[in-house]
């Protein structure tokens, strides 16, 4: 059975009924969602491999919601599925991130092609892409959110764990504050930065007892993640 999963955003019961219900026949774990608001919450919550978006849905409309994914995602594909037949929609879809767009009434074969083929593209990016990294006698499962050795296996947060892939894929560097509030959530506001400092905190729990390996505060200026002997 796929282990896809989907965020499908639609407001419209009986679309949803019966493209959920093919999707799902089609192997696929479908999440939905019949508002903006509670569809980033979702996203936010859980990794998705590929989103759906109805445009016209309440809260926040499929643009803003798309906006809002790519600043935690840039590389999840999204397709947008829409009754707005103008050039001018389409265009704005396509420039805010989207991979596709299609127009109500849509053919449900053609949907579930799209889905393939970005899903496939998507796949060989992330095969391309190291998701596995030696951390003293840690290794760390960038996919799977984990850490573990011998003796424990300890369970990241998604956030956590994109910390630790840009600290291992800029080790030794030092990074701007800025630039890791940017990486991780799209912005540098100030209580993002206050998450910021609670999983710094973890990490470096994590990694009391391993030698070589600190996370240098450079006050005013950012955070080096140091290995040595790696």
């Amino acid at each position: 059975m796929s282990n896809y999963k989907i965020l499908y955003v639609e407001d419209d019961a009986t679309l949803a009924f019966l493209t959920k219900d093919n999707l799902e026949q089609n192997q696929y774990e479908v999440h939905h969602c019949e508002d903006g608001v509670s569809a980033l919450a979702c996203f936010q919550q859980m990794p998705f491999d590929i989103c759906i978006l109805d445009i016209m849905v309440p809260k926040k409309d499929g643009f803003e919601l798309a906006e809002a994914i790519r600043k935690l995602n840039l590389d999840i594909p999204i397709i947008f599925l829409s009754a707005k037949t103008l050039k001018e929609d389409r265009i704005k879809g396509l420039r805010l991130g989207a991979d596709d767009y299609l127009v109500k009434p849509f053919s449900i074969e053609e949907l579930l092609l799209k889905i393939e083929i970005f899903l496939k593209r998507s796949h060989k990016k992330e095969m391309r892409e190291n998701s596995h990294y030696q951390i003293g006698k840690y290794t760390f499962d960038t996919k799977n959110y984990l850490l573990w050795n011998n003796h424990e296996k300890i369970k990241l947060t998604q956030r956590e764990s994109d910390l630790l892939k840009l600290f291992m894929d800029n080790k030794n560097i030092v990074l701007k504050r800025e630039e890791i509030l940017k990486a991780l959530w799209g912005t540098d506001d100030y209580f993002m930065g206050r998450s910021l400092d609670v999983f710094i905190s973890r990490l470096r729990k994590i990694f009391t007892h391993e030698p070589g390996i600190t996370i240098e505060n450079l006050h005013g200026i950012g955070f080096r993640f140091s290995i040595q002997n790696q």
